[in-house]
């Protein structure tokens, strides 16, 4: 079976860093790349799991910190952001 060349666009900086990972690996690109296509086609879908990035300790104590205030009856709340400003300004 004959070669083909495939062209693909990345950042400098992601292909410098995957150039240097895989060169640890023992392979260049082409054969990472090649890898990952075989891969891809043996499971027949992507050789590995897409998932969100999860939220760091801040940001999981910010939602912690909502969900308390709306389940605390003496926590005051808006209807409208003139309401809150208003509050701020007092």
């Amino acid at each position: 079976m004959g070669m083909i060349n495939i062209s693909i666009r990345t950042n400098e900086e992601v292909k410098k860093s995957a150039e240097e990972l895989f060169e640890s690996l023992g392979m260049n690109m082409t054969t990472a790349v090649n890898v990952f296509l075989r891969q891809a086609i043996r499971v027949n879908g992507l050789p590995f799991t897409i998932t969100a990035d999860m939220p760091n300790k801040t940001t999981l104590a910010a939602f912690a910190e909502g969900e308390r205030l709306l389940q605390d009856k003496r926590s005051k709340g808006y209807s409208s952001i003139e309401d809150l400003r208003a509050a701020l300004d007092e």
